[in-house]
């Protein structure tokens, strides 16, 4: 089980409120706290809290949440730059496996401390690097397929037309190639049935690109 940032903030929250008031924060109180304007991103965090078990609804109402105060320790994860160096020693290296990336609709990924082994190849020297999942089959016309890995570069930019992992408003993760016009930011799948993403530059961090594909049969 695996808890984004947020989620663990949102966590912590609800218990200290709790302990402070006697009872459960309204979602509406939860995104004032966090400066969150949708009730419907609030709804989302919650729920994806309640389908890992770490807290429960006591009732119908709105201030019915509950930790599971028994559940497993959740990990804490993000899509961050990392300081991780690769062990080049002979042909293979072990690299951070930091979770799944959408290859379709956004979504949040989840850090994996186990290490995969990639061929030194595909990892450039003196770089930093992480490898991620892929999910969905938006990049298919680039060969990236529904659960490959790609190794990834940490990097904060991107040129036009690289294949990026971008988070998107903070918080969700995608793989999409990048294309920077002015104030946008395109992010656009390599299938010819699905549409590209655009946003405001500022809600877009470029998190790394890639530079290389694993494959297993």
């Amino acid at each position: 089980m695996a808890l984004t940032r947020r989620q663990r903030e949102i966590l912590d929250y609800i218990r200290e409120f709790i302990a402070e008031q006697g009872y459960s924060p309204s979602l509406e109180e939860i995104g004032a706290h966090f400066g969150l304007s949708s009730v419907a991103t609030v709804h989302k965090h919650v729920q994806h809290l309640l389908e890992k078990g770490v807290v429960r609804r006591v009732s119908n109402s709105s201030r019915s949440l509950e930790p599971v105060e028994d559940a497993p320790p959740a990990q804490i994860s993000n899509i961050r730059s990392t300081q991780s160096t690769p062990d080049y020693a002979g042909e293979v290296l072990a690299l951070p496996l930091l979770g799944e990336v959408a290859a379709g609709e956004p979504i949040e990924a989840l850090e994996n401390p186990e290490p995969i082994f990639v061929p030194a190849e595909l990892a450039p020297r003196g770089k930093e690097l992480f490898v991620l999942r892929v999910r969905g089959s938006s990049m298919i016309d680039e060969q990236i397929c529904d659960g490959d890995y790609v190794v990834v570069e940490s990097r904060a930019h991107a040129n036009q037309g690289e294949t990026v992992v971008a988070l998107v408003h903070g918080e969700e993760a995608t793989l999409k190639k990048f294309y920077r016009q002015g104030p946008i930011v395109r992010l656009v799948p390599a299938n010819e049935s699905m549409q590209p993403m655009e946003f405001p530059a500022e809600d877009v961090l470029v998190r790394g690109v890639v530079r290389g594909l694993l494959r297993s049969y």
